[in-house]
């Protein structure tokens, strides 16, 4: 019987490594990948801690009208904690947020020691004085943003005198400003500008002119009261030419009408579109 010939060293199967061999060649792999990984962990901490790479520079962007360099320096920088990799960017923001007429913050790095700083500020739009019920009147220590928003400030460093005040329930103040902005435009032909408008807890409204005189608008949607504006103010130019004393109250709550009261006359209007006319009924003279 022929022999097979015996297999080449360069095509033999390599022998198996014995278990406790292979079983060695396992731990040692694993401790030097735990070795490895410990030392990226310990360079990241040693990183994370290190004087080395300082903030040194924080770059304002954006419209700026009420902050400066110092000011953001006096009032954020103590909050910001960490160097160039370890600060928390998220902090960063809500420690720029704490600024005075600060509305939002982006934050970012810029390589190698800089901190830019994108600023939006508060624009007040209506001084807030906050919920108004008939039994409480809340004081006015608080703004409303072009936003509708509430936010804390101080109300001396506003420049402009004749900003609106606004009252409603908390969290309605995007909505009364709304109204607000609708109604005074209503009112604008007329020459008349509302000082303060308030929504009670109800949601009746009610505006108080620059004039000293009220008006009684009534609940509803807001489009219901704005359209009751836009009534008063059609017909009223027509009232004026007959009676000019000065307004003092006009209650537009009626549905077809709205009741005056005029310096030194009271009158009740019916102001329907086919029928308005001035004085059409004359309560009473006082």
């Amino acid at each position: 019987m022929a022999r097979r010939p015996a297999p080449s060293p360069s095509t033999a199967a390599p022998a198996a490594l014995p278990v406790d061999v292979r079983l060695t060649n396992a731990v040692a792999y694993a401790v030097f990948a735990l070795a490895v990984l410990g030392s990226l962990v310990a360079a990241w901490a040693w990183l994370m801690r290190s004087p080395v790479f300082p903030i040194r520079q924080i770059e304002l962007q954006g419209d700026l009208a009420r902050n400066s360099l110092p000011t953001i320096r006096a009032n954020a920088a103590p909050l910001l904690a960490g160097n160039f990799f370890s600060i928390d960017l998220q902090k960063g923001r809500d420690a720029f947020e704490t600024v005075p007429w600060v509305r939002r913050a982006v934050v970012r790095r810029v390589w190698p020691d800089t901190l830019v700083v994108q600023l939006e500020e508060h624009r007040a739009a209506a001084l807030w004085d906050g919920p108004v019920d008939e039994d409480s009147t809340a004081a006015a220590d608080r703004l409303v943003n072009l936003q509708g928003e509430v936010f804390q400030a101080n109300v001396g460093d506003v420049e402009d005198d004749n900003l609106p005040r606004l009252a409603g329930p908390e969290g309605s103040a995007a909505q009364v400003l709304a109204v607000h902005q609708r109604v005074n435009a209503a009112l604008a032909p007329l020459k008349l500008n509302i000082a303060r408008l308030v929504m009670s807890h109800r949601g009746s409204w009610r505006a108080e002119l620059d004039s000293g005189a009220v008006l009684e608008l009534g609940r509803g949607s807001d489009d219901e009261v704005v359209a009751r504006s836009e009534r008063f103010a059609r017909t009223f130019g027509d009232v004026k030419t007959r009676w000019p004393q000065p307004l003092e109250y006009a209650d537009l709550r009626h549905t077809d009408g709205y009741a005056l009261r005029l310096r030194g006359v009271t009158t009740s209007l019916n102001t329907t579109p086919r029928t308005a006319t001035p004085g059409a009924a004359l309560a009473r003279l006082n």
